[in-house]
């Protein structure tokens, strides 16, 4: 009995000592990052910014995987399911906290099957109307608004953060909006630009070429301060009409119980990237602004924001099935 209990001990021993060297050892292979949305699109960027960079730190190549649709909720299973060894990373956009909120039933649990390991960076919502819009401030929009209810707002799509943005924005200045939900950011602000829609709430690194082109008007900065690729617009929060902020987010999560110390490792190496000057100004120039939060600041950012959405999400009547 002795014998084979210490026989026991003796293999759970090297059970620990092998972990303990795969996770100071790594990565020994390749690492596949999982994006739940097209290559092109904002967040496929932060992943290619990142990937070349890496992979030198990592001396390992890091495989990048479009598993596109359903509002990441496809990436996420994916990454849910994955084994917690660290070869498999989400960069996920903030869409993945906020799905829980608009979806009766998602095939994972949003905060207890993942690990937040370090959010790179956020894109400011922005307020925009069209270049012939007769509406040159936040404040004529209101007005307007108020005199006659039935403002159109365009969204990305139902439960989109541009859709939290408007419902959260109609409830402070006490306006009526009609909202028109498009299949993408890309529909809907054409349908802004071309003037059949009035006005919208946009990521603006999604929107940055149309306003640099004079194609769309912005008209106030939804997040707590002013971009600086649009340093004289106004935030929301100047003009007395703040709302929750709801830019979205990019960020790296693993799958639950992803080991400590890889989660440090990843954080520590991307914070230290996104310090680089060259990187840096390349997500500045698109509209970001940089975060780089560690585990912890990210975990308590996704809580927080879950739980602002689920309130607005019943009070709105957002749902999406």
């Amino acid at each position: 009995m002795l014998k084979r209990r210490h026989l026991a001990l003796l293999g759970a021993s090297s059970v620990i000592a092998s972990g303990a060297r795969a996770q100071s050892n790594w990565p020994e292979r390749p690492v596949r990052v999982i994006i739940g949305y097209p290559a092109g699109g904002p967040t496929d960027f932060g992943g290619r910014l990142l990937q070349d960079p890496l992979s030198r730190l990592w001396g390992q190549p890091i495989v990048i995987e479009n598993r596109a649709g359903a509002s990441q909720i496809i990436a996420s299973e994916v990454v849910a399911r994955a084994p917690a060894d660290g070869y498999t990373l989400f960069l996920a956009a903030s869409t993945h906290a906020s799905n829980a909120a608009v979806h009766a039933r998602l095939p994972y649990d949003t905060l207890n099957d993942f690990t937040p390991i370090v959010n790179l960076y956020a894109s400011p919502t922005v307020l925009f109307v069209g270049r012939n819009s007769p509406f040159r401030s936040a404040e004529e929009l209101v007005a307007a608004a108020r005199r006659q209810p039935g403002m159109s707002f365009a969204t990305s799509g139902n439960g989109a953060s541009g859709h939290f943005a408007t419902e959260m924005f109609r409830r402070k200045v006490g306006i009526e909006v009609t909202v028109v939900a498009f299949r993408g950011a890309a529909p809907a602000l054409q349908e802004v630009v071309a003037g059949r829609v009035e006005a919208t709430f946009s990521t603006l690194s999604g929107a940055i070429g149309l306003a640099r082109d004079g194609q769309l008007r912005p008209l106030a900065i939804g997040g707590p301060r002013r971009a600086e690729v649009l340093p004289g617009v106004p935030t929301l929060d100047e003009l007395g009409m703040g709302i929750p902020d709801t830019s979205p987010w990019y960020g790296f999560i693993g799958p639950k119980g992803l080991p400590r110390p890889i989660v440090e490792r990843v954080a520590r190496d991307v914070i230290g990237l996104l310090q680089d000057p060259a990187i840096a100004r390349r997500i500045v120039d698109t509209g970001g602004v940089i975060l780089a939060e560690g585990p912890e600041a990210f975990d308590r950012r996704i809580r927080a924001e879950l739980a602002e959405n689920m309130v607005v999400a019943r009070e709105a009547g957002i749902r999406v099935e």
